[in-house]
């Protein structure tokens, strides 16, 4: 399997952020992590290696990049109103920097599809709900989807925002809706085992049923908990299934 570690100073952030490249060709797979965890993290617990066959034989191309959640939300020596500050700036160098890369790396025309596990699949799913115009699609496991479990009572616009289960039922710009409603690869999961949630991601769900957005909710069983090897299990899964 090809292997590349890029980094560059992100002016979004103002420090420097690294990002892991796996594979040649096929569509665009980022990757967000867990909680505190790095671009590595998904490397450590062998996720890489579950997907590994997507990747050596061409269907994707994963990117995996950091997080900054404990320069946020989990940063509690910094107040609420500037862990929501750095949030946004996370968002920023998503789109401005980390996209940008992701397409001179493929094409302009390749398709990015988010996924993440736990704190990962909030920032997998909320990117594509923000931005349709730039990800195809979100493969979301375990996670949870209000961003107020995170912010210890603390809300503005920032939260709201980046918090899919507020803001999506008030969406009413129609351009981003359908952009929304034209995407085929929306799938959201959860075990229903120890530490999962699985009522967070049926939540989810419901908004984007009523609101029209065609997607995928897969609960696996009581014995499923919230831990690597469900995910080692659930993300080869999706691929081999629905790509």
């Amino acid at each position: 399997m090809n292997r590349e570690i890029h980094h560059w100073h992100s002016p979004s952030l103002n420090k420097e952020m690294e990002i892991a490249v796996y594979g040649h060709y096929g569509f665009a797979l980022l990757m967000f992590p867990t909680a505190a965890a790095d671009y590595l993290e998904y490397e450590r617990f062998e996720l890489i290696d579950s997907i590994a066959p997507f990747i050596n034989a061409g269907i994707l191309k994963a990117f995996s990049i950091n997080s900054i959640n404990n320069e946020s939300w989990l940063n509690s020596h910094i107040p609420p109103p500037y862990r929501a500050i750095r949030h946004q700036q996370f968002n920023q160098y998503v789109a401005e920097e980390v996209v940008p890369f992701i397409r001179s790396k493929t094409s302009h025309d390749t398709p990015i599809i988010t996924t993440g596990a736990s704190f990962g699949a909030l920032h997998a799913a909320n990117s594509l709900f923000r931005r349709p115009d730039l990800f195809d699609g979100t493969i979301a496991m375990s996670g949870t989807y209000d961003l107020k479990s995170y912010t210890n009572g603390y809300y503005d616009d920032n939260c709201y925002f980046n918090s899919p289960v507020d803001y999506l039922p008030n969406l009413n710009d129609e351009y981003v809706l359908n952009n929304l409603r034209s995407k085929h690869h929306i799938y959201i999961l959860s075990g229903q085992g120890a530490y999962e949630a699985p009522e967070r991601s049926l939540q989810l769900c419901r908004i984007l049923e009523a609101k029209g957005i065609p997607h995928v909710v897969d609960l696996w069983g009581y014995d499923i908990p919230h831990e690597w090897p469900t995910w080692r299990k659930m993300l080869p899964h999706v691929l081999g299934t629905r790509f």
